[in-house]
């Protein structure tokens, strides 16, 4: 690049219109104003650490805590004790069968997880107490916490074999993690516990991540994993998993035992004791997080009870959700205006498609005298075209009209003609629209009418 275009490029003033900022911004603040205040367990692993990308990632939890959100994060270290190990000539062993992939931990290896866990929990706090220069996050001041906050119990013997010095999570002291969150510290947990006693176990991070989410009811658990992203059988990314199709995944049947199953499992598990919200991503690319946290479709898996897609009827509080969506395409003239007070005034005649409780898409059904019914004001958010949700409202909108025995849906556009021609709607004249509606049809806009028989 030319020094005159570098300095154009960063002196010419920025046109609003197409600056991507403001847009992008107004689209982030639902979730940013949704996410204030929540609990977020944020696990990562051992790899990340290895990859160099620890930085980046405790600049996005300094965002994310800067933006009112509570913070726990655990760290695994599998890497780390792999290098300890192969320090001291020592070799790792595993267990089999039903204990496949957990480490046999014996007292020379248990001092090689100390080694590693240590280091690794100094390097994350030293990040956050760097002061973040030349981030964002600059001069800010992060307070991380850590502490005795797990009680462990022994695996024991398990077909035969002593797995020692490993353990299991057997209790989470959730006052004291409450507690520190309230006096806005971010909590580092590490994958160590301890027995009564005064014993040390080592425990698997998601162990520890699963455990810790579910004690404090947390509303997302977020594993940052080196496995790869869930697909389906046409190896499409799943973006979304609810826990019936989950559960033929981590059964006899599906997926072969390994990290990936384990992960779906213990996923599965947090959801089912009352975590909102489990999502696995990939660790090794940069901002996760944030793209997971801030855009509709995210960039890993989220495992939840249910489809937590929400189509149903629009109430008052959707209101300033369907102005957001409708305001840009009235402004475009591809809508009718229509204002605040008829939206309100009309509500019920709405329905509305959400997303985590952001409304994505609208659309109206307005039944007239003679067995005819308008579909108006069917919009979707612009982010989220062409995943589907128009064709849902539409069937939406379909069924309500059908439950009041509306025999043809008539639909007035001026720039949609091929989507809702391809979807059954045939182009007719305005005298065929109903005679209380065609003397309010507006000849300055010309709009095309299309009616579909139901």
């Amino acid at each position: 690049m030319s020094t005159k275009s570098s300095e154009n490029q960063f002196n010419e003033p920025h046109n609003l219109d197409t600056f991507p900022f403001v847009s992008w911004l107004r689209t982030v603040a639902p979730y940013i104003h949704s996410f204030h205040g929540k609990t977020f367990v944020i696990a990562f692993a051992g790899e990340l650490a290895t990859d160099s990308e620890l930085e980046n990632l405790v600049e996005d939890i300094a965002m994310l805590h800067a933006m009112g959100m509570n913070i726990v994060l655990v760290h695994g270290s599998r890497p780390q004790i792999q290098e300890q190990l192969a320090l001291h000539s020592i070799a790792a062993k595993y267990g089999e069968g039903q204990m496949l992939g957990y480490r046999i931990t014996d007292a020379a290896t248990m001092e090689c997880v100390k080694e590693a866990v240590g280091e690794l929990r100094l390097d994350i706090e030293a990040c956050f107490s760097q002061g973040l220069p030349n981030t964002p996050m600059a001069g800010s001041r992060i307070s991380v916490i850590s502490g005795n906050f797990i009680t462990a119990r022994p695996v024991g013997i398990v077909d035969g074999v002593d797995f020692m010095h490993t353990g299991l999570v057997r209790k989470v002291d959730a006052e004291s993690i409450k507690m520190s969150l309230e006096h806005n510290k971010i909590v580092l947990l590490s994958p160590l516990g301890f027995s009564p006693t005064g014993q040390a176990f080592n425990l698997a991070y998601e162990d520890v991540a699963c455990s810790t989410a579910t004690a404090l009811k947390a509303d997302k658990l977020i594993f940052l994993s080196s496995v790869d992203r869930l697909v389906d059988a046409e190896g499409v990314p799943i973006a979304e998993i609810a826990l019936p199709e989950l559960s033929k995944l981590t059964g006899d049947e599906g997926l072969p035992p390994g990290e990936l199953r384990s992960l779906l499992a213990t996923s599965g598990k947090a959801v089912k004791l009352g975590v909102n919200r489990v999502h696995i991503l990939p660790h090794n690319r940069d901002g996760a997080v944030l793209e997971e946290l801030f855009t509709h479709d995210g960039v890993g898996t989220m495992i939840v009870a249910s489809d937590i897609e929400n189509l149903r009827e629009a109430n008052m509080d959707d209101v300033g959700g369907i102005l957001q969506i409708i305001s840009p395409l009235e402004e475009e003239g591809v809508l009718a205006p229509r204002g605040r007070s008829v939206i309100e005034r009309d509500i019920s005649n709405f329905s509305v498609i959400e997303h985590d409780h952001v409304i994505f898409g609208c659309a109206a059904l307005f039944p007239f005298s003679n067995g005819m019914a308008e579909l108006a004001c069917l919009a979707v958010d612009p982010d989220t075209q062409g995943v589907g949700d128009g064709e849902r409202l539409l069937k939406r909108i379909e069924a309500r009209a059908k439950d009041l025995s509306v025999k043809k849906l008539f639909v007035l556009t001026t720039r949609t003609e091929h989507w809702f021609l391809k979807r059954g709607f045939v182009k007719c004249s305005v005298d065929e629209l109903p005679k209380e509606r065609k003397s309010h049809y507006n000849w300055d806009r010309k709009s095309m009418v299309l009616i579909k028989n139901l």
